[in-house]
């Protein structure tokens, strides 16, 4: 431990004597508990913004280096598993730095008394996704808890991806002007999720978005698109990833809520629930800020993409010193997204 670093705790216990699930959902808390302990004890390296992988300097190489963990529940769910979402959940972070997914390690927590059947169905998944995604599992660990101890199956990733490029990045490089375009519709895994868990019945079922996204993004970045930042829309969905592009990149965002894709059913499902579909999480969906100059270029290769064929421009950067996201209703007045203390929905990844 070096000489000037003090131990005492920079988190507010008094307020959080204990941590809450709401810690782990990709708002406010996750937010604090990271900037205000985790960033403070470990010094991140990266200075621009806390970006869903950080690029190293090796010798004669670019890479992107992520780490991830995975505890859904449940374990199988419409349109994927725990080991499908482990795979494409650390790929997407990686290509989220513009870097082209190489290898996986994979660490399994499993639970006494698990049927070795589940295993060897989840360890499939994970296999079938690497080979879609081009990623070679290199290495691993295993642990076995006492039963009622781990609820199955937890697992933990970290992937290592090249950066072939020049463009710098990460949330901190966006700038006014700039233009927000989603690859397609929002809050369709979460509400797989969640329609899985609380056994609910849809005419059809809603399957989750789970894909990898790195061959989409490598195909915008050899069309040389100027490309500012990308971030993949997982916990806090659509509206916590662009609180937290405003606020490294000292920007306001404006998007128009008519402009944003959800789909019926999804719609259908929050309304029921309570749920807003733009804080419910994606596991196959980004955001790209683009100069306006590429829109066009942008626009067509995504939707020529299976994983973008709903792209569409959802808003901009404005040059306003608040960094926040306002999003223009459809009846036409101005909402406040803020980011939301905990998440709808724990346990979607």
């Amino acid at each position: 431990m070096s000489e000037d670093f003090n131990p005492s705790c920079p988190f507010p216990i008094q307020n959080y004597p204990q941590v809450l699930l709401a810690h782990g959902g990709g708002g406010k808390l996750m937010q604090q508990l990271i900037e205000k302990m985790f960033a403070t004890a470990f010094d991140p390296m990266s200075k621009e913004g806390l970006h869903d992988s950080i690029s190293l300097n090796l010798p004669g190489k670019r890479i992107a280096f992520t780490t991830d963990s995975f505890v859904v529940r449940p374990l199988f769910f419409p349109g994927g598993d725990i080991g499908t979402l482990a795979v494409n959940g650390t790929v997407n972070d990686l290509a989220m730095s513009g870097a082209r997914p190489l290898y996986l390690s994979l660490g399994f927590i499993l639970e006494e008394g698990l049927p070795m059947n589940v295993l060897w169905q989840v360890v499939c998944s994970i296999k079938k996704a690497a080979d879609t995604a081009g990623v070679t599992i290199v290495t691993g660990d295993t642990k076995v808890v006492d039963k009622g101890k781990g609820d199955g199956i937890y697992i933990n990733t970290s992937g290592i991806g090249v950066i072939e490029h020049s463009l710098h990045i990460v949330p901190s490089t966006v700038k006014s002007g700039d233009l927000v375009i989603i690859s397609g519709d929002v809050g369709r895994h979460g509400m797989a999720i969640i329609a899985t868990r609380e056994s609910l019945n849809f005419e059809s079922a809603i399957e989750s978005d789970c894909a990898p996204l790195g061959g989409l993004v490598l195909q915008l970045i050899k069309a040389d698109t100027e490309i500012h930042c990308m971030r993949d829309l997982t916990r806090g969905g659509l509206a916590s990833a662009l609180n937290e592009i405003a606020c490294a990149a000292h920007l306001g965002i404006h998007i128009e809520e008519a402009l944003v894709p959800v789909r019926e059913d999804v719609a259908a499902a929050c309304a029921i629930m309570g749920f807003d579909p733009l804080y419910v999480a994606n596991e196959g969906r980004f955001v790209i800020f683009v100069a306006p100059q590429d829109q066009a270029k942008v626009l067509e290769i995504m939707r020529k993409h299976p994983q973008g064929q709903g792209a569409c421009c959802i808003g901009s950067v404005q040059s306003k010193s608040q960094t926040n996201v306002v999003m223009k209703s459809k009846i036409g007045a101005n909402r406040l997204l803020d980011m939301i203390s905990g998440e709808q929905l724990p346990r979607i990844c």
